[in-house]
């Protein structure tokens, strides 16, 4: 609906609690791991938390801005986390609008590896979805930028989400 894909975590399977985190837009690094369908085995089955798939060498690492909240916008009960990941500039995957957002494929049944370097915004409801795009796209652009500092827990963030890229090539 916004044009803005994000990738629905499932926070049952997640090592983190996202609920000591507060409501907000943050921003960090994330690294896809594609699962080959064709492939099955028992090792790849727990893994993957009884999905059937095993993992092929097929990986990214990608800039993110991070949404945890209840997406005040569209009054939401449950606390969600939505991480929109951001191709390198000139990806094809980038599109020509003013925070170049990415679209990408959809990543069901991929494992997303997801780190939360720092904070953005806190989470706000706004009054009509161009108000909510527009403030999105700022996000993306903040982020984007913060990703691409060098002080160290930038780094050190930056080179954990590579880790899982590199034990897949």
């Amino acid at each position: 609906e916004l044009g803005i894909p994000t990738a629905n975590l499932c926070r049952s399977s997640s090592s983190v609690d996202f609920d000591v985190l507060p409501t907000g837009i943050y921003w960090g690094f994330a690294s896809v791991l594609k699962n080959d369908k064709d492939e099955i085995t028992e090792e790849s089955e727990h893994k993957s938390n009884g999905n059937k798939h095993n993992q092929d060498k097929s990986s990214s690492v990608y800039k993110t801005a991070v949404s945890i909240g209840y997406n005040p916008t569209y009054g939401n009960t449950e606390k969600t986390v939505e991480p929109h990941f951001i191709s390198p500039p000139n990806h094809p995957s980038r599109t020509a609008s003013l925070c170049s957002e990415t679209l990408l494929r959809d990543f069901y049944d991929d494992t997303i590896h997801l780190t939360v370097v720092g904070y953005l915004r806190p989470e706000l409801p706004f009054e009509g979805l161009d108000k909510l795009i527009k403030a999105i796209k700022q996000d993306i652009v903040k982020a984007e930028l913060l990703c691409d500092g060098d002080d160290e827990n930038t780094n050190r963030e930056r080179i954990w989400a590579e880790s899982f890229s590199s034990k897949n090539q």
